[in-house]
């Protein structure tokens, strides 16, 4: 069972998880150094307002990534921190969102043909978020990771000359 830094366990969590899947042109190579590069969640995950460090480890297990959250002037720092990792497939993440409570994230990539199908599974695992009904809690995560997920595929999907050129 995977704990966060601070002991807390998070795998039982996503067995009703909210789960979203997109299928990309892009290889699992590519969308992996996406993933693996914490300066670009502010670019993709929704609701991240921008990254405010990342440890230099990331994406090893017990490295942590700095962000914040919201729209200013309600922005609230926080920390995501990685609880295990399979180079190249997947990433499991504990992302604490205080005051409302911490997520188990799950993002696994999986070849597909010349392509990809990246998988994102998402539950509360901790705090207040918890009381709200689990099917009203997944209508919301669903909606979010949804975009979330395809943001990530578009960055992964640009061509190296589009990111190079800042495109």
């Amino acid at each position: 069972m995977a704990q966060d830094p601070n002991g807390k366990d998070h795998a039982v969590a996503l067995t009703h998880s909210a789960t979203i899947r997109e299928t990309t042109s892009a290889p699992a190579d590519r969308v992996w150094a996406i993933i693996a590069d914490g300066w670009t969640y502010g670019a993709w995950v929704v609701g991240a307002s921008r990254v405010r460090s990342v440890d230099e480890a990331w994406p090893a297990v017990g490295a942590t990534l700095h962000h914040s959250v919201g729209v200013w002037p309600l922005v609230r720092d926080d920390v995501t921190s990685v609880l295990e990792v399979e180079s190249g497939r997947r990433l499991l993440l504990a992302a604490r969102v205080h005051p409302v409570g911490t997520q188990a994230v799950e993002l696994t990539i999986t070849p597909s043909g010349e392509g990809s199908i990246v998988t994102m599974r998402e539950e509360v695992t901790h705090g207040p978020l918890r009381l709200v009904p689990r099917r009203l809690r997944q209508v919301g995560l669903t909606l979010r990771n949804r975009e979330a997920v395809r943001r990530l595929c578009l960055l992964a999907a640009r061509s190296p000359d589009d990111a190079r050129e800042g495109r």
